[in-house]
């Protein structure tokens, strides 16, 4: 296989059920994780639970039971998501996993070595909910007067002995590194808030906790718990094998995260690395927030919604293919039901669906289910295998530039010249007129709907999946790139197929959600 690319999502934290925006960053990693897996690339794909900290401490505490029952409970929900969206992780990582906390107390023995840590004490503002420290000058003012974080949530004056990570002497060697590599944080506008917050001077930062004992315990202090952020981050290098292993997919080539946690990863996280002597990774990527009709969730609101709801009455094709094409990847997306039931339908049900259903129909129907083995060929097949190579190239270069929706459109010009194509051709007609040509039209057909369905693989596996089950194909993941740059098979002359079933079945909207 080619070098490796380690990917990885943010670590969700269990305290409640996942919504909707863990299933995308979820799908959203899973999918450039196949699409890597395609191109022939050792990939290694991480995704989990981050479950210390006060707020595991506090949900237990309300709910009367153990921290570790709840975590055990909890995290069995997300893992339970990502199974059920088929996400195809290596591995789902617990922050209680004991390898875990081995590879902590190893960071923290590396900072501490470097002369970074130093005990002290603390007196400011933290919000437990954001698991932050904040200052006084980036809090904002709320009803009543009340002070909030910068995300809007109740900060509390908190005091307390505990270690502090120099994150000030990193300053400079972050804005180096950040000139250096203007692909460590994307996307832009993600950038430029973190230049700003970086050139705006670093205090250092908190790194333990006494108050409470739910956590990794910091090597050589006793009653001190390390703060969840350096618990939490270490996850990625536990997964490559830190500190024992080879290490063989590190560092990371993508830390996919949401964009409230960027300054975690793109200042906190880089700066833990350089005290530590580990090489940093090579892209922290913070995509944007699902908004439900505009509006952000909010249990208030009551428009939280459960993501295995939504794959239950979409498919999970259906949901996946919504959220990449949907969302311009990197910035706030809207949703719907009925946005979800009009995207799929128009493009996967009608466009390419129905179009490989036809042309396979036809086939089963006309010609026994076995494909044609010659044909009259014309300039209008190759002109059309050219327009399908450079939509799925088109797809290529958006995926590789993680500019994911513009890839599926790229890919859905590829569908709808097929489907133009198979309009002025009528294989119907010339059935009657001049087999040899339907022929030719029905093989440039079979290959150009074979190259659609294995480009599409990363966005919908199942039904692509199922196209390429009814056009022969045994494998799908791995494929020998052709000399049209893409990937593709060849043709089978003669092999039989059965009559073909709708690998994407249109949707209806829920009656409960018809508009009025």
């Amino acid at each position: 296989m080619g070098h490796p690319f380690y990917i990885t999502t943010a670590i969700s934290y269990p305290n409640g059920r996942p919504h909707i925006g863990h299933a995308y960053e979820a799908i959203a990693a899973d999918a450039i994780a196949r699409f890597q897996r395609q191109a022939g690339r050792d990939v290694r794909f991480q995704t989990g639970t981050d479950e210390h900290g006060l707020k595991m401490v506090q949900t237990a505490r309300d709910r009367g039971v153990e921290v570790r029952a709840l975590a055990d409970e909890m995290s069995g929900y997300f893992k339970a998501m990502c199974d059920k969206l088929e996400v195809s992780y290596d591995r789902f990582i617990r922050t209680t996993d004991t390898d875990h906390h081995r590879a902590s107390q190893a960071i923290w023995q590396a900072m501490a070595d470097a002369g970074d840590l130093y005990l002290d004490r603390y007196e400011g503002w933290y919000s437990v909910r954001d698991e932050a420290f904040y200052d006084e000058k980036e809090l904002v003012e709320g009803e009543g007067g009340a002070k909030l974080s910068p995300q809007g949530t109740p900060v509390t004056w908190t005091a307390e002995e505990t270690w502090f990570f120099r994150l000030s002497r990193y300053q400079q060697p972050l804005l180096d590194f950040y000139a250096a590599n203007s692909d460590f944080i994307r996307p832009e506008a993600r950038r430029n808030e973190i230049l700003r917050f970086v050139e705006g001077g670093l205090s250092d930062l908190s790194v333990s906790r006494t108050s409470f004992d739910w956590g990794v315990a910091v090597p050589g202090s006793p009653g001190h718990v390390m703060y969840v952020w350096v618990d939490a981050l270490t996850n990625y290098l536990t997964g490559a094998g830190y500190p024992d292993g080879d290490m063989t997919y590190w560092p990371a080539d993508l830390h996919l995260i949401g964009k409230d946690i960027v300054r975690f990863h793109a200042v906190y996280w880089p700066a833990f690395l350089m005290s530590a002597g580990i090489a940093l990774p090579k892209t922290v990527f913070g995509h944007g927030f699902l908004l439900h009709r505009g509006e952000k969730m909010s249990k208030s609101l009551g428009n939280v919604v459960d993501p295995l709801d939504l794959a239950d009455l979409f498919g999970v094709d259906g949901l996946r293919y919504f959220l990449l094409r949907e969302v311009s990847f990197g910035q706030d997306g809207s949703y719907s039901a009925e946005a979800i039931v009009t995207r799929v339908n128009a493009e996967l049900a009608n466009a390419f669906g129905n179009l490989a259903q036809r042309t396979l129909s036809f086939i089963a129907k006309n010609l026994g289910g076995a494909f044609p083995e010659t044909g009259r060929a014309d300039l209008a097949d190759a002109q059309l295998i050219e327009e399908v190579v450079v939509a799925c190239a088109g797809l290529r270069a958006g995926f590789d530039d993680l500019l994911l929706s513009q890839g599926v459109e790229a890919w859905l010009r590829g569908v709808f010249a097929c489907n133009q194509y198979i309009d002025a051709q009528a294989p119907w007609s010339l059935r009657k007129t001049d087999p040899e040509r339907m022929h030719a039209v029905l093989r440039t057909l079979v290959r150009a709907i074979r190259m659609l369905a294995i480009a599409i693989l990363p966005v919908v596996p199942a039904g692509a999946g199922r196209v390429l089950d009814q056009l022969g194909a045994a494998e799908r993941d791995h494929v020998a790139i052709d000399d049209d740059g893409w990937y593709q098979r060849r043709v089978d002359a003669g092999a039989v197929i059965a009559p073909p079933t709708p690998a994407f079945p249109r949707l209806e909207l829920p009656a409960e959600t018809e508009p009025a």
